[in-house]
């Protein structure tokens, strides 16, 4: 046999490589049927690369949306108007829609200096602790209620300030959605830039509902204490105050013990921010609101609703129709104490005598 100077070692020692032929099992394309291989592979990557395209397009689309649903958004330049009227759609217990005016057009209107100190301090301590600290969101309230949502598997909470909640009330559905969510943001940061915390505790006292088409504090006093809201009582504002998270979930009406507990925590929230003095929190825990006769006239709002008011007509922007701005007051406007935690308004200094 002829050797060669360039074969390995391995070779000369007449060493033959041993050979293996593959099975059909470890060659897949060898298999009875197989229809994949190089051309199969090309195909599945095909159909992934659609899909991720389509993927990709529905998102693009929906951002879309959501950025036309935000810059759609109506103004909020006209509630900066003390004097200014709108009407929106309010529902009653049955979910039926009612035109509401919110402002002074409405005869039951309550302007803010009639609003007592204590229901508007007992709001504050109830809803949105840091109403005059925060621009309209408060974010940390956020991310509690998003890990306490994420905890529970629901929506639970909705870390909505004031501000949020005043822009859902006259802009908004109820839904919960996240775009939804979104659009009462931006509402609540434009509200903030364009109104002072005064009138947005104004407006959010006038049209949240606190009843069986019991919509403003105004109406609220009168429906449950026979009074107006100047002649409320510390009690009686934290009353009044812990029916806001709902007032059908909150119901004197049924669930009085609930309201009632409410009520309590509200107060030592006002006492321990210093909002009230030990001794008006004594007082206001001892008494027990006298609520004479609601069981028949809560029966009789949900049998016979009070009567609508105009009926609503879309406005130029797609937001509340604005109605004819009253003439002004005459004189001026008489100053009232400000709300907790609200910067004192400067007084003008005294003519020299």
């Amino acid at each position: 046999m002829e050797s060669f100077s360039g074969m390995s070692p391995y070779y000369k020692n007449g060493n033959v490589p041993k050979t293996r032929i593959a099975s059909a099992r470890e060659i897949p394309w060898a298999l009875p049927g197989f229809r994949g291989g190089y051309n199969g592979g090309v195909k599945r990557s095909g159909k992934l690369r659609k899909a991720l395209i389509l993927l990709a397009a529905l998102a693009l689309a929906f951002a879309g949306w959501v950025a036309i649903s935000l810059l759609t958004l109506p103004s909020v330049a006209p509630l900066a108007n003390p004097g200014v009227s709108m009407v929106i759609l309010v529902k009653d217990w049955e979910k039926k829609d009612h035109p509401f005016v919110v402002g002074p057009r409405n005869p039951r209107w309550t302007p803010y200096g009639a609003i007592p100190s204590a229901l508007k301090k007992a709001v504050v301590a109830s809803e949105d602790a840091n109403f005059y600290a925060h621009e309209g969101v408060d974010y940390e309230a956020i991310k509690e209620a998003i890990r306490t949502d994420l905890q529970k598997g629901r929506f639970v909470r909705g870390g909505s300030t004031i501000t949020q909640q005043l822009a859902k009330n006259l802009f908004l559905s109820r839904e919960k959605t996240l775009v939804r969510k979104a659009r009462e943001i931006v509402l609540a940061r434009r509200m903030e830039d364009a109104l002072s915390k005064r009138r947005i505790l104004e407006l959010y006292l006038n049209v949240v509902e606190m009843g069986p088409m019991v919509y403003g504090v105004g109406p609220a006093a009168h429906y449950y204490f026979g009074k107006p809201p100047s002649a409320l009582t510390v009690r009686e504002c934290a009353f009044l105050a812990s029916m806001l998270p709902g007032p059908r979930v909150y119901n004197p009406y049924r669930k009085m013990d609930r309201v009632m507990k409410r009520s309590d925590r509200i107060l030592r929230r006002m006492v321990a921010a210093r909002m009230i003095s030990r001794e008006e929190y004594e007082t206001a825990l001892a008494e027990i609101p006298n609520l004479a006769g609601l069981e028949k006239k809560v029966e009789k709002t949900m049998a016979a609703p009070p009567p609508e008011e105009k009926a609503p007509t879309e406005g130029l922007d797609g937001g509340p129709a604005i109605l004819d701005d009253p003439a002004p007051p005459a004189g001026e406007p008489e100053r009232e104490e400000p709300a907790f935690g609200e910067e004192q308004p400067p007084r003008e200094p005294a003519a020299p005598r």
